[in-house]
């Protein structure tokens, strides 16, 4: 893949539909939140962050004595800035998240990923730069980094971390510290590319990832070795791209799915106002798969399914002649609901949510299949040992039917093969974050470990650390880690064993 590619279709800003226009105040989202914040406290999740964090958490129960190692964490912190508040959740400056697990303790460090964006605005005091969901013009965009928020997972790999954002360059991050290192260009080819926030690291320790590029409709692909260099790139053509946030790997397939939006251009809407959606109605268009072979990095085939839109992917792996995988399935546009809390409005209606399904892909037939797994949920993961090869155990967050609005408050872990849940759920006035499964060294099967998370108990306003034994979830947690204050709600992040 050469740069020059990269430049004839996505360099300019409007292949990532940020295009210059004048800037929208968002004093007005500012007022509603606060007021809808008076009413209800539990919104303090979505609340703006200021400083850092640091303290010990008070653990209850027993943490586990194998269970050594650093929880990374990464989410949006900052919303608010000059009296105005950014419209989608999903705009918030990163504040990048250490929990220190080990002999019984546990530690917390939390600091704001200082990127350009984050220190050109704060010098400003006032928002300059586009974001996800929020579009303001008041400064010149100069590259995809300009407005690079780092704020989605937090990865370790290859003894750096890494704090992510699918729009542009990893932003590294001291281990230790979480002081900003700066931005992270892997080769000169891919300086500034969109580096998708849900890397897969195959069991091998090597990394797969890509970039969307939805103006220019081509998905940039990468294969980066165990040691952090860059083995094989490729930029593969996907007409109508639009928002493609993860994906997932078997042994031998890289699996994307294209939900169906058309990018409307527009110089004074955001990327997220950019999209249409396409899935419903006279011409409603379908949900695509788009399978490309690892070994080639070619297009293999392309699958059609009921149109849908989808954020997360549990894992994939090969069948003999099928493919099959795990995702999380939307009703509707669901792209655009989850911005709603920024104004304090609670999403509703849980059943419009979707399901996690299981999907079979027939090269010989053409045909894609769906199986349902669970009804609405979200935040899938699997055990790292299993990544691209066949798994039987699927971690899930979900909403109990006690809440009328959206709320995740459950934590389970679903039998692939059975449909079975072995699940928790949280008491009321508290909201979880996502759960990741945690191996025992030398595991024999894929709940010989642990399921480990961050909860807010909104009532007290402190962020809890759980740990549930993975074999016996529905016993509630072995260990609660409570910190004396409340942390960002975070997005996605992973476990470093010591």
């Amino acid at each position: 893949m050469q740069r020059r590619t990269f430049l004839t279709c996505a360099a300019s800003l409007t292949a990532l539909g940020l295009v210059p226009g004048s800037a929208l105040a968002d004093a007005a989202t500012y007022r509603r939140f606060h007021a809808a914040l008076e009413r209800d406290p539990t919104l303090a999740v979505y609340a703006d962050t200021v400083g850092q964090q640091s303290g010990a958490a008070v653990v209850t129960g027993r943490m586990p004595a194998d269970l050594n190692g650093v929880f990374f964490r990464n989410g949006p912190g900052r919303f608010e800035l000059g009296g105005e508040r950014h419209h989608h959740w999903f705009d918030g400056d990163g504040f990048a998240q250490r929990w220190q697990i080990g002999g019984g303790k546990v530690g917390h460090i939390g600091k704001f990923v200082e990127t350009e964006r984050f220190g050109e605005e704060t010098a400003a005091g006032r928002f300059l730069y586009p974001s996800f969901g929020t579009f303001v013009d008041r400064r010149g965009v100069r590259t995809n980094d300009t407005m690079n928020a780092a704020n989605t997972n937090l990865l370790p790999f290859n003894g750096r971390v890494y704090a992510l954002w699918e729009g542009g360059s990893a932003t590294e991050v001291d281990p230790h510290t979480l002081a900003t290192v700066g931005i992270k260009t892997w080769n000169e080819d891919m300086k500034s590319m969109p580096f998708s926030a849900h890397p897969k690291i195959d069991p091998d320790s090597g990394m797969w990832n890509f970039g969307a590029l939805p103006g220019g409709d081509r998905l940039a692909l990468y294969r980066i070795g165990a040691d952090g260099q860059v083995l094989k790139t490729a930029m593969i053509k996907v007409p109508q791209l639009a928002m493609v946030h993860d994906f997932a790997v078997s042994a031998r397939h890289l699996i994307f799915l294209i939900p169906p939006y058309d990018m409307v251009r527009a110089d004074d809407r955001s990327f997220a106002d950019q999209h249409r959606w396409a899935g419903s109605g006279a011409g409603a268009r379908p949900l695509r798969v788009v399978v490309v072979s690892k070994a080639t990095l070619d297009v293999r085939q392309v699958f059609e399914l009921p149109p849908h839109m989808v954020f997360h992917f549990g894992n994939a792996f090969d069948d003999g002649a099928t493919t099959r995988f795990d995702v999380v399935l939307h009703e509707g546009d669901a792209l655009h609901q989850v911005g709603r809390v920024m104004s304090g409005e609670r999403e509703k209606n849980l059943p419009a949510r979707g399901f996690a399904a299981q999907v079979t892909l027939d090269y010989a037939t053409g045909r894609a299949t769906t199986a349902r797994l669970f009804g609405a949920s979200e935040f899938p993961r699997v055990m790292p040992q299993v990544v691209s090869r066949r798994h039987r155990q699927l971690a899930l967050l979900s909403s109990s039917s006690r809440n009328a609005e959206i709320v995740l408050d459950t934590v389970n872990l679903v039998g692939t093969d059975t449909g079975k849940a072995d699940s928790y759920r949280f008491d009321a006035g508290w909201q979880v974050e996502e759960h990741v499964l945690v191996p025992r060294a030398n595991a024999r099967s894929e709940t010989d470990g642990y399921l480990v998370g961050v909860a807010q108990d909104t009532r007290r306003g402190q962020t809890v650390l759980s740990v549930f034994d993975a074999a016996r979830v529905k016993a509630g947690p072995v260990a609660l880690a409570r910190l004396p204050y409340r942390a960002p709600h975070c997005f996605h992040g992973n476990f470093l064993a010591a």
